[in-house]
């Protein structure tokens, strides 16, 4: 008898790793060529507007095309990624224009200078994969989550080749507290796939180089500590400025076409004052200067501002990269006025306002490692759990759960400020 209850489990799981290998090498390849397709396509948008100085006065066109399209597909009241969030964690369904419409309407708000990332809208475009993929082969419902989580690592991996940390955050960042592992080998495997055909599409990966790693001791790390401290409250005002900015929209411009175009009228007058292209589209450039050690001390702030104004008007796009670009610029200048490596501190800023705003330690730490190396581990850790552990329960997605408490073994089952 106990011979057959061995052999019966174990060929359950056999039978759960062929299943999900199978439907994750398939997500994980279509993923990997929407993705790379993506990827390309913002490239091509954002060089367009680098080089084309007039694209930057089409942006009410853009936006009010941008609000059209998903008036005219009946999305106007689509979630985008707090849509993808409540799938996994409530069930809500994911709508089928999710994907073409974040598709066009990212390309779009980077082709006009609008500052947005696209990891976000990678989540939208690999939730809305998956989710097709679980109901065309009829999975059940706890099933079509784990197919979510799959498509989620897939073109997040492609898009943003670090493919360990897009596995481990589409389980992370559902229920902070709890990691779904049934998703482990779909999620794992789905991002490594999607990662390795963007690659073969010429998509390649984000990384950096520090410039200076000093040894690590208790002066250096009373510094990191400091610095998570202030990232964590930059989280903070972070998360409120962005929501705060679309409630003002909503509450002063009630037609979507109104808000659009005031968006796109603040846009067009602040890059003018600003006299610099910097702040618009991902600002990949921002976060490069600041890796090696030199960035000018309003930067973080104005990144902040173009974002609340493009993403809270309705420009679609993702918030991560603007994140990091935050906080890689606030770290260096922080470095630069301690007078310690402000390459080293631009890293770990960009790490700890990450897990300040999303909430995901593991993947936090992970994307510092995939992006930028493991000889700064220390500095890395020690900004991470400082600002994750001070940031409190704010977040960037509203849908986002907080199942346990930061400070207590305790169950709290709440959702993100």
């Amino acid at each position: 008898m106990g011979f057959l209850k061995i052999r019966f489990i174990f060929g359950e799981q056999v039978k759960y790793f062929v299943k999900w290998a199978l439907i994750s090498c398939i997500t994980g390849l279509l993923g990997g060529v929407i993705g790379g397709v993506f990827g390309h396509g913002i490239r091509i948008a954002a060089a367009g507007f680098q080089k084309y100085n007039w694209l930057l006065f089409l942006l009410p066109v853009s936006g009010v095309l941008i609000v059209w399209l998903y008036q005219v597909t009946g999305e106007e009241k689509n979630r985008g990624t707090n849509m993808i969030l409540a799938a996994v964690s409530s069930g809500e369904k994911i709508t089928l224009p999710t994907g073409p419409l974040i598709f066009v309407s990212t390309i779009l708000t980077h082709l006009t200078g609008g500052s947005a990332g696209r990891e976000g809208a990678a989540l939208q475009l690999g939730g809305s994969l998956g989710s097709l993929i679980g109901k065309m082969i009829r999975l059940d419902e706890k099933d079509e989550k784990v197919a979510v989580m799959c498509g989620m690592s897939a073109c997040f991996g492609a898009l943003f080749g670090t493919p360990l940390a897009a596995g481990i955050f589409s389980m992370e960042v559902f229920s902070i507290g709890i990691m779904y592992y049934a998703a482990l080998v779909p999620c794992l495997f789905a991002s490594f796939i999607g990662a390795g055909v963007s690659g073969l599409m010429g998509l390649s990966g984000e990384h950096f180089t520090i410039v200076e790693i000093p040894g690590f001791g208790l002066g250096p790390a009373v510094i990191i500590v400091c610095l998570g401290i202030l990232c964590a409250v930059l989280s903070v005002g972070f998360c409120l400025i962005l929501h705060g900015s679309e409630h003002l929209y909503r509450r002063y411009f009630k037609n979507p076409y109104a808000r659009i175009l005031a968006a796109a009228a603040l846009l067009i007058c602040i890059t003018l004052l600003t006299g610099s292209r910097d702040y618009n589209g991902s600002s990949m450039g921002l976060i490069e200067e600041a890796l090696e050690g030199h960035v000018r001390y309003e930067a973080f702030v104005l990144k902040m501002l173009f974002t609340a104004v493009t993403l809270g008007a309705g420009y679609k796009g993702g918030e991560i990269v603007p994140t990091l670009c935050v906080g890689a610029t606030f770290g260096c200048i922080v470095g630069s006025l301690l007078g310690f490596s402000p390459s080293l501190c631009a890293a770990c800023g960009m790490a700890a306002l990450f897990v300040g705003v999303t909430n995901c330690p593991i993947s936090s730490l992970i994307i510092a490692f995939e992006m930028c190396g493991f000889e700064a581990m220390p500095y890395f850790a020690l900004a991470i759990g400082v600002s994750f552990t001070l940031s409190g329960y704010y977040g960037l997605y509203g849908s986002q759960k907080f199942v346990y408490s930061k400070m207590k073994t305790e169950l709290i089952n709440r959702k993100a400020n």
